[in-house]
């Protein structure tokens, strides 16, 4: 039995479609089980489940052998993420976890919480005795869709500076996991999953605006001034401010690289941006 967790959401949304593509029996913790996508089919089983609710874990984990463990962004990340593994290593069955954790939670991540997060819960993982894989994507080509309206005012902005960042495509990242989930030799891996090249946010905002149809200028927005925009637009703190130091990691260029491991999980490279936008352009257009 294969547990996704997140499972309504970017990437785990994407995961559960994959694995039902190949015939997969899929459970999913979520809070409010009479409440889930249209899509989901008899082959997904959807159970009352919380990060917080121990019980409840060991419930939705029974029998797994093999868990897809993808916290959402929270100040409790890193123990949601810890409840989750001692679940698994109390199942009995034991599961193997696939954490989708963030590229660069193999290096140093002083100041950027949510790499931190990710890397205590990674750590903790190890030490379960639990085989693992670890899959780190960095940000997802899906978030400048949410930023639809500001580009079609004309701008980016974002506390990004001038260095590259090697987005990548949330499908791209559900692809890989799918095939790690259902295939084997991936204990013990490690897998950084980026989009095909770096790009500076000046030259994603050119690639945005051929998709808009107009002009979108980059403005590299002082990490203060973008906290107290989002404060003030009502973003919870600790996410706010985990956003501007993940923007400041992105700033000092690390996460520039360019990893091959999405090609060598699924058989073909990532997708570029640009071909994200051209089917995805109409919702800059606000079509």
């Amino acid at each position: 039995m294969i547990v996704v967790t997140g499972a309504t959401g970017t990437v785990g949304s994407r995961i559960v479609r994959g694995l039902r593509e190949r015939g997969e029996q899929v459970r999913t913790p979520v809070r409010n089980p009479g409440a889930v996508p249209a899509e989901w089919d008899a082959g997904v089983t959807p159970v009352a489940a919380d990060f917080t609710d121990p019980a409840s874990l060991d419930a939705a984990l029974a029998g797994a052998t093999v868990v897809y463990l993808l916290a959402g962004v929270d100040p409790q990340m890193a123990q949601h993420e810890r409840n989750v593994i001692d679940a698994a290593v109390r199942a009995g069955s034991h599961p193997r976890i696939v954490l989708q954790a963030a590229s660069g939670v193999d290096g140093p991540h002083e100041g950027v919480r949510f790499l931190t997060a990710h890397a205590q819960a990674w750590a903790h993982l190890r030490a379960s005795g639990l085989p693992w894989t670890v899959l780190a994507p960095n940000g997802f080509y899906q978030n400048f869709l949410l930023m639809a309206g500001s580009v079609r005012a004309g701008q980016l902005s974002v506390p990004g500076g001038g260095a590259a960042v090697s987005y990548v495509d949330a499908d791209d990242v559900a692809a890989c996991a799918v095939e790690v989930l259902t295939g084997a030799g991936h204990e013990g891996a490690l897998y950084t999953l980026t989009g095909p090249a770096g790009l500076t946010h000046g030259e994603i905002a050119e690639q945005l605006g051929a998709a808009a149809g107009h002009e979108v200028a980059y403005v590299a927005a002082e990490p203060q001034a973008a906290l107290a925009y989002m404060l003030g637009a009502g973003w919870d703190p600790w996410r706010a401010e985990g956003l501007v130091e993940l923007y400041g990691y992105y700033a000092a260029g690390s996460a520039a690289g360019v990893s091959p491991d999405v090609a060598g999980l699924t058989g073909r490279g990532p997708r570029p941006l640009a071909d994200f936008l051209a089917v995805n352009g109409g919702v800059l257009r606000g079509e």
